[in-house]
C-alpha cells in the first residue's frame, strides 16, 4: 500500500528535487518571449519615438499613454506583422508545452533526472496524447465554461441597469469569482488526467499469443482513474490548487507594482530582474502544483494489469486455436495406461538349488552307523 504523505510538501520536495525541469522551462519560456518582443518593440519606437505624449512615461507611469498605444498597435503593416508573430508564438509555445511538461511529470514519477534530453525523449513519446488531452480540454471547458459566460455576461448587463455604486462592482465580482472557481475545477481536473497519463505510460498493455507488449498509451483510461481521485480527495487537492495559483499571482502582481515605482528611476536591469523574479516565481508555484498532484497520483496509483489466473483443467492442453491465439484447445482426457503383460519366457533358466532337496548329480557322503553289539 502506498505511503501517505502530506502532497502540499511532498508537491514542494519533488519540485525542488527536480529543479533542472524548471530551469529549462523558465529559459525556453524567456528565450520565446524575447524572440517575439522584437516586433513589439519595432511598434512601439514607431508610435513613441516621435511623441510628445510619450514624455510623460519617460518620468513615471501614466495609464492614458498607454492605452492610446495599446490602440494604436494594429494601425499600419508593422502591426499587422505584430499581430501575425503574435499569433505565431501561440503554437510554438504549445509546442514547448507538449515537449516539456510530459518529460517534467515523468521525471517527478520516477528516479530519472531531470535532464534536457530526458525531457525532450518523454515529451516526444507524449506528444499526441497531451495534444488529445488540450483538444478535449478545449471541447469539455466550452461546453460548460460557455453557457457560463453567457449567463455571467446576462447578469453584469442585468446589475447595470438597476444598480450603481460598490452593490453593483461587488455582485459582478461575485459572478466573475464562480466562474473563476469552476475553471480551476476543470483545470485541476484535466491536470490530474495528465498526470495519470504518463503513469499509465509506464505500464504495457496486455499483448496477444506471440505478440511483443506495448506501453498503454489510451488516453480514455486516465479518465476515470482522474475523476475518482478529485472526488475522493477534493477536500484536500483543490484548496491546495487555489492557494499555490493565488500565490503566483500575488508574486506577479507585487513584483509588477515594485517596478512601476521604479519606472521613474533610471534603473533598466533592476526592473527587468524584479519583472523576471515574480515570473519565475509564478512558474515556481505552477511546477509546485504539479509536484502535488504527482504526490496524489502516486497515493492513488492506477492498478497495474493483472494476467488471467491459470485455472487447473481436467485435460491435456492441446495446440492454439487459430481464431483466439489467447485460448488453447482442451483435449478429451484419456483413459490411463494399462501396465505390459509379461510375456512367456520360452528357456527359463534353472533354479537355484535348494538346501532342503538334494541335487542329484551331486554325490552326498551318508555317515555309517555303528554296527549294533
Amino acid at each position: 500500500m502506498p505511503e501517505r504523505r502530506n502532497i502540499f510538501l511532498h508537491g514542494l520536495s519533488l519540485t525542488l528535487r527536480r529543479l533542472p525541469a524548471l530551469l529549462w522551462t523558465y529559459a525556453f519560456n524567456l528565450a520565446l518571449a524575447f524572440l517575439f518582443s522584437i516586433s513589439l518593440n519595432l511598434q512601439l519606437s514607431k508610435l513613441l519615438n516621435h511623441s510628445l505624449a510619450a514624455q510623460r512615461l519617460s518620468g513615471g507611469f501614466d495609464l492614458g499613454p498607454i492605452g492610446e498605444t495599446y490602440l494604436h498597435l494594429h494601425e499600419g503593416p508593422i502591426g499587422d506583422a505584430g499581430t501575425v508573430t503574435g499569433h505565431a508564438s501561440i503554437p510554438l509555445f504549445l509546442i514547448v508545452y507538449f515537449l516539456l511538461v510530459p518529460g517534467t511529470l515523468f521525471c517527478y514519477q520516477t528516479d530519472a533526472p531531470a535532464r534536457l534530453g530526458t525531457l525532450l525523449k518523454q515529451g516526444l513519446l507524449y506528444f499526441w496524447r497531451f495534444v488529445r488531452i488540450t483538444l478535449l480540454t478545449l471541447l469539455v471547458s466550452g461546453l460548460i465554461l460557455g453557457p457560463l459566460f453567457f449567463l455571467q455576461g446576462k447578469w453584469a448587463d442585468n446589475i447595470d441597469d438597476h444598480i450603481v455604486g460598490r452593490s453593483a462592482f461587488f455582485l459582478i465580482l461575485a459572478g466573475n469569482v464562480v466562474l473563476f472557481l469552476l475553471a480551476s475545477i476543470l483545470r485541476l481536473y484535466f491536470d490530474l488526467v495528465e498526470v495519470y497519463t504518463v503513469q499509465l505510460g509506464q505500464h504495457l498493455r496486455p499483448a496477444l499469443f506471440g505478440h511483443q507488449a506495448k506501453p498503454d498509451r489510451r488516453v480514455r483510461r486516465t479518465l476515470a482513474p482522474a475523476w475518482r481521485t478529485l472526488r475522493n480527495h477534493f477536500s484536500e487537492a483543490w484548496p491546495i490548487f487555489l492557494f499555490l495559483t493565488l500565490l503566483g499571482f500575488a508574486a506577479v502582481i507585487l513584483t509588477t507594482r515594485i517596478s512601476m515605482h521604479m519606472l521613474a528611476q533610471p534603473r533598466v536591469w533592476p526592473m527587468f530582474l524584479l519583472a523576471q523574479l515574480g515570473l519565475f516565481l509564478m512558474l515556481l508555484t505552477r511546477f509546485w502544483q504539479r509536484g502535488a498532484e504527482t504526490s496524489l497520483s502516486l497515493q492513488n496509483p492506477i492498478p497495474s494489469p493483472a494476467l488471467p489466473p491459470i485455472l487447473p483443467v481436467s485435460g491435456t492442453a492441446g495446440p492454439t486455436d487459430p481464431l483466439h491465439p489467447s485460448r488453447r484447445i482442451r483435449l478429451a482426457p484419456q483413459p490411463p495406461a494399462l501396465p505390459p503383460t509379461p510375456e512367456p519366457i520360452s528357456n527359463p533358466e534353472p533354479a537355484p538349488p535348494s538346501l532342503d532337496e538334494p541335487d542329484p548329480g551331486v554325490f552326498h557322503h551318508e555317515p555309517t552307523k555303528p554296527p549294533p553289539h
